[in-house]
This record gives structure tokens, C-alpha cells and sequence, in this order.
């Protein structure tokens, strides 16, 4: 396996888990109280702190298991990243129009936030998730 799609599983796994940690703590929270009054901040900020640490630690780990492979990308290695991020950066785009939108109709800062984290994680997992397509099934540059 491609230290690049190595890469890609490991964002979109850690993806996945930190914000599923997120819900698990923001929904027990919850229980009686309506969502926009539970505390958020702390949670979601340490989730995307974890998320980002546990990529990095877990890239590292990879590339020590796999010396030779660490950091080698070809040509083809290029193109699938880019094309994955293409993709990614969609759902960037449709949470920022998104969280725009419900500013502008004066929506809780809870949602906003909410919409903003989850296009991101959706960012991740949807880049990741093409990346890996691409390494598995074939890539065909347009």
C-alpha cells in the first residue's frame, strides 16, 4: 500500500472518530436540555486538537513501520491527492454557504459551529474516501 493511501485511511478513520467522540459528549450532555444551550466549545475544540495530533502521531507510526515507502510519491501519487481534495473541499464550500446563510437568519452560534465542524469532517472523510478509491479501483486523470 501507498504510503499516500496509508495516509488517506488514517484521515478518514481519525476523521470519523473524533467527531463521533464529539456527538457522544455533546449528546450526553444533552439529556433534558435543548442542544444550541449544551457547552460545545471545550468538547469540539478538543476533538479537533485530538484529531489532529492522532493524525500526526499515527502518520508517524505508519512511516516507521514503512521506512522505504515514507514520502516517496510518484506522478500518479500527485494526481490522487489533488483529485481527492478537489472532492474534499466541496463540502468546505457547501458548510460555509451553508453556516452563511444561517448567520445571515441570525441561527444560534451552537448550529453554526455545528454545520462549520461537520463540513469539515465530511471534507475529510469524502477527500479520504475518494483517494482511496482511486488507489483501489483505478484513477483516470481528466
Amino acid at each position: 500500500m501507498a504510503s499516500e493511501e496509508k495516509s488517506a485511511w488514517i484521515m478518514g478513520l481519525v476523521a470519523i472518530a473524533a467527531y463521533a467522540v464529539y456527538l457522544v459528549i455533546v449528546l450526553g450532555r444533552a439529556g433534558h436540555t435543548p442542544l444550541a444551550e449544551v457547552p460545545y466549545m471545550a468538547p469540539m475544540l478538543w476533538s479537533i486538537g485530538g484529531a489532529i495530533l492522532a493524525n500526526i502521531v499515527l502518520r508517524i507510526a505508519a512511516a516507521a513501520a514503512s521506512p522505504r515507502d515514507a514520502g516517496k510519491k510518484d506522478q500518479r501519487d500527485r494526481e490522487i491527492y489533488r483529485f481527492g481534495e478537489y472532492i474534499g473541499q466541496s463540502f468546505i464550500a457547501v458548510g460555509a454557504l451553508g453556516a452563511l446563510l444561517m448567520a445571515m437568519a441570525d441561527w444560534d452560534r451552537f448550529w453554526i459551529a455545528n454545520v462549520i465542524y461537520l463540513a469539515f469532517v465530511l471534507s475529510a472523510i469524502l477527500g479520504s474516501v475518494a483517494k482511496i478509491a482511486a488507489y483501489r479501483w483505478g484513477f483516470q486523470p481528466w
